[in-house]
C-alpha cells in the first residue's frame, strides 16, 4: 500500500501529470481511461489528473454560468462536477425543459470554452439536498408503491427513458467525441442505500450503451467498507469521499480494497457542509480545508470538491434530512460555506485552496477574482393586496376542490410542491366524549389550524407536534393549512407523501374532506388585482399576499433581502421565486437576489406570507447577506416584583419556534436599520437584536421594552 502512495506522491511533486487542454487531435486519439499500471489517469493518452470543483447548473441563473466557471478554473481548477436534475428537466410525464436555467448543452459548452472539464453526475437519483433527491415527484403519483432505487420494471422504465434523453443531449460532449466530459457517474453513493447489485449492474449497461469507451464511468462512495462494497459495480471505476478532520491514508486505504489498481480518487471532499434550518450555520475551517487537500495532493490523488459553489435553492426546490421521527428541511440558501459564496464572490478559503493547487497544476494566466459590489436598495413598503384563502385567493390560485371521505396526499392530488388546504365539518359535540378536543393528525410537514376561518394553532414535523387541543370545535369548519417543506433526498425514507393523515378528534377519526390546493409556482395572477386588504401581526385569518415596488437608477446589482420581523413564507422578485424564508427560526434571515432577476427602472417584490406580517410591513435590499441567526443576541425579558422590565442575554436556543396562538412579535425599526424581532411565550418576551449593537440601541430598547409592557398589560 504504502509503495502504490509513494509512487503516486513522487509523480505529483516532479509535476508529470498536467494539465491537457482540448487539442485539435483526430478523434481516435480523444478519450479518458485509466493506466491501471502506472496508477494513473490518461487523457488523450497523455497521464493526468484533475482537480475539481462542484456546481450545479441549476442553482445558479444561467447568465452566471460563465462567471462562476471562470473563478474555478483562476482558482486553479482543470475541471468542474455537476449534477444533472431529472425533475428539472422532466417536471411532468411527458414535458422536456432543456432550456433557459436547464440548458444543460450550453452549460457543457461553457466548461469547455473556459478550460474545464465535466464530471458529470446524471443519477438518476443525485441527493444533493434536492427535494425528493432529484427525482419528480410525479413518480409517486404515476406508481404510488414504486420501490425508487431497485429493479422494479416500473421505476426502471422510467429511469432509461430518461437516461436516454440525457444521453441524446451530451453525447456530442464526450471526451471521445471531442467534448469536456471525461467521467459519468453511475447512480449516486449507492453503498449507503443498499446493496443490490442487479440494480446497479442495470444502470452500468444502459449508461454503457451510450457512453461506451468515449468517457470513464465511475461510482462515488462513503470511505466505509460496507458503503463502497455495495456501492461499486464490476466495470466500473470505484472512487471514496471523505472531508477534514479525517486520516486521508486509511481512507484511500478502504478505497484500495475494493479498486485495488489505478489513481486514487475522492469525489466528495468537502470545504463546506449543508445546513438546515433551527440549526447554526456550518462552517468548515479553511486551514483544515487547506491541509487535507494538500495531503491528498501530494499522494498523486484526483479530487473533486463538494461544493466549490453551492448557489441557491430558488423557488420550492430544497430537501430534507430525516427518518421515521425526525425531519430538517434545508435552508434556502446553499452557500454551503463554499469557496465561492452564494453571489460567487472569492472568500479566504478560496485563496487558500488556490495557493495549495499551485503546489500541483500551473495557474492559469488569468486575473484572480475580487468581491463584487453588491446593491444596497433600502427599504421597500409592502402592501397587503389579496388573502389567499378568501374567495379571490381560491380562484386566482387554487385549484379545483377534491371531495373525499379520507384526506388525499400532495403527489394523488398532482401537486408537486408548496400548500394544500384540507376542510371538513365537524360534527355536533355528543358524536366525541370530552371537552376539550384533543385533534390529531400527521402532517407533512407543517399544518396551519384553523377553526370557523380562524387560527389556532400550529401542527410540525419538524417539532413532532401532532396534537392541539382545541375549544369547542364542534359544529363548526376545521381547516388545516398544509405546506410542503421539502421531501426527503437522503436515507431509507424517500417514498416522503405530503399531506395530511390519521386525523381524529378524541381518538375518533372523522371527515368528510375538501382540498384545495396551491402550487404558486407563478404571481402573475395578480396583475390585475388592485384590491388592499387588511393585515397586520399574527394573521389569523390565514396567509396575505403583499405587493411593493423599488426602483434601481443605474445597472442592477446583486442583493440580499432582509426578511428579519416577517413570519414564515416565500418571495418574488419581478415574477422570480428567491425561495422560502423563515427568519423566526433561521439561521438564514436574507435571501440572495441575484442581478440577473432585476432590471433598471422599476421593478416588483411579492410576498407570500403564511403566518405574521409587522407593524412596518417593510423589507430591505442590502448589500451583505445574513445566514448565521447566532450573529444575534437573545434577550430573555421579564417583569420583576417591582414591574420593572428586566433583560439579559442567553444563549441561543435550536428550537426557538414557539406555538403560533401563545406568540406575540413585534417589528421594531431602530436607528442605522438594525432590527429587533418579539415574540412571547406564557408573560416571557424575547428579543432578537444584533450581537454588534451599541449602548445607545439598548438604551432604546429599554423604553421599548417598557411600551410593551403596558400595551401587553391592556391586551391581558
Amino acid at each position: 500500500m504504502w509503495s502504490i502512495l509513494l509512487t503516486l506522491a513522487v509523480t505529483g511533486i516532479l509535476g508529470e501529470v498536467v494539465n491537457v487542454h482540448v487539442n485539435n487531435n483526430t478523434q481516435s486519439e480523444l478519450g479518458f481511461e485509466v493506466d491501471y499500471d502506472n496508477n494513473q489517469f490518461l487523457l488523450d493518452g497523455q497521464p493526468f489528473r484533475y482537480v475539481s470543483g462542484s456546481f450545479h447548473y441549476f442553482r445558479c441563473p444561467r447568465q452566471y454560468w460563465r462567471n462562476r466557471l471562470r473563478k474555478i478554473r483562476a482558482a486553479g481548477l482543470n475541471a468542474v462536477s455537476t449534477y444533472v436534475e431529472w425533475s428539472l428537466h422532466q417536471p411532468t410525464v411527458d414535458t422536456w425543459d432543456w432550456s433557459g436555467d436547464a440548458d444543460l448543452v450550453q452549460f457543457l459548452k461553457i466548461a469547455q470554452e473556459e478550460g474545464l472539464f465535466v464530471l458529470l453526475r446524471p443519477g438518476p437519483y443525485i441527493c444533493a439536498e434536492r427535494d425528493f433527491g432529484g427525482f419528480p415527484y410525479w413518480l409517486l403519483t404515476r406508481v404510488p408503491d414504486i420501490n425508487l432505487r431497485t429493479t422494479d420494471k416500473r421505476y426502471m422504465l422510467y429511469v432509461e427513458t430518461y437516461l436516454t434523453e440525457v444521453f441524446k443531449k451530451v453525447s456530442p460532449y464526450l471526451r471521445g467525441n471531442g467534448g469536456p466530459i471525461i467521467m459519468v457517474q453511475v447512480e449516486n453513493e449507492y453503498g449507503s442505500y443498499s446493496c443490490d447489485v442487479e440494480y446497479m449492474t442495470q444502470l452500468r449497461d444502459i449508461m454503457k450503451k451510450h457512453v461506451g469507451t468515449k468517457a470513464l464511468l465511475y461510482t462515488t462512495d462513503g470511505s466505509i467498507e460496507n458503503m463502497i462494497r455495495c456501492g461499486s459495480v464490476p466495470g466500473v471505476y470505484a472512487t471514496v469521499d471523505f472531508g477534514t478532520n479525517t486520516n486521508v491514508t486509511k481512507n484511500f486505504e478502504i478505497m484500495r480494497k475494493y479498486q485495488p489498481r489505478g489513481p486514487l480518487v475522492n469525489s466528495e471532499f468537502y470545504p463546506g457542509w449543508l445546513t438546515h434550518w433551527q440549526e447554526p450555520f456550518q462552517r468548515v475551517k479553511a486551514v483544515a480545508v487547506a491541509e487535507t487537500l494538500n495531503e491528498m495532493l501530494s499522494l498523486g490523488a484526483s479530487v473533486n470538491m463538494y461544493m466549490f459553489y453551492g448557489g441557491t435553492n430558488f423557488g420550492y426546490t430544497a430537501g430534507a434530512n430525516g427518518g421515521e421521527n425526525t425531519y430538517s428541511p434545508q435552508l434556502t440558501s446553499y452557500d454551503y460555506d463554499a469557496p465561492l459564496t452564494e453571489a460567487g464572490d472569492p472568500t479566504p478559503k478560496y485563496f487558500d485552496i488556490r495557493n495549495v493547487v499551485s503546489k500541483y497544476l500551473q495557474l492559469p494566466n488569468m486575473t484572480v477574482p475580487t468581491v463584487s459590489p453588491k446593491g444596497n436598495y433600502g427599504p421597500v413598503v409592502l402592501s397587503p393586496i389579496l388573502k389567499l384563502l378568501e374567495e379571490t385567493g381560491r380562484q386566482l390560485f387554487g385549484t379545483a376542490v377534491v371531495q373525499t371521505s379520507d384526506p388525499l396526499t400532495f403527489e394523488a392530488l398532482g401537486l408537486p410542491h408548496w400548500l394544500v388546504l384540507y376542510e371538513t365539518n365537524v360534527e355536533p359535540k355528543q358524536q366525541y366524549p370530552s371537552d376539550p378536543a384533543i385533534l390529531h393528525a400527521m402532517v407533512r410537514d407543517r399544518g396551519l389550524v384553523y377553526v370557523d376561518d380562524y387560527l389556532i394553532g400550529t401542527l410540525s414535523r419538524i417539532n413532532n407536534i401532532y396534537d392541539l387541543v382545541v375549544e369547542q370545535p364542534y359544529e363548526q369548519k376545521l381547516g388545516i393549512l398544509v405546506e410542503n417543506q421539502g421531501r426527503l433526498n437522503y436515507g431509507f425514507g424517500l417514498h416522503d407523501f405530503k399531506g395530511l393523515s390519521n386525523v381524529s378528534l378524541n381518538n375518533i377519526p372523522f371527515g368528510l374532506w375538501r382540498m384545495t390546493g396551491f402550487r404558486l409556482d407563478s404571481v402573475k395572477p395578480l396583475f390585475y388585482v388592485e384590491s388592499n386588504v387588511s393585515a397586520s401581526g399574527t394573521l389569523y385569518d390565514g396567509p396575505v399576499i403583499l405587493r411593493g415596488g423599488f426602483t434601481i437608477s443605474d445597472q442592477p446589482m446583486d442583493t440580499y433581502l432582509n426578511t428579519a420581523g416577517w413570519g414564515k413564507g416565500v418571495a418574488f422578485v419581478n415574477g422570480r421565486n428567491l425561495g422560502r424564508y423563515w427568519p423566526l427560526v433561521g439561521p438564514q434571515i436574507t435571501l440572495y437576489v441575484p442581478a440577473a432577476f432585476l432590471r433598471t427602472g422599476d421593478n416588483e417584490l411579492v410576498l407570500i406570507e403564511l403566518e405574521y406580517v409587522p407593524n412596518s410591513k417593510r423589507m430591505r435590499l442590502q448589500n451583505e447577506p445574513i445566514l448565521n441567526l447566532e450573529q444575534y443576541s437573545v434577550m430573555d425579558c421579564q417583569q420583576n416584583e417591582e414591574h420593572v422590565f428586566e433583560c439579559r442575554e442567553q444563549n441561543l436556543r435550536k428550537n426557538l419556534e414557539v406555538s403560533i396562538d401563545e406568540r406575540m412579535e413585534m417589528d421594531i425599526i431602530l436607528e442605522n436599520l438594525q432590527w429587533s424581532s418579539r415574540y412571547g411565550l406564557k408573560g416571557r418576551y424575547y428579543y432578537l437584536i444584533p450581537c454588534t449593537s451599541s449602548y445607545e440601541t439598548w438604551t432604546k430598547l429599554s423604553n421599548i421594552y417598557e411600551k410593551d409592557t403596558k400595551q401587553q398589560n391592556m391586551i391581558q
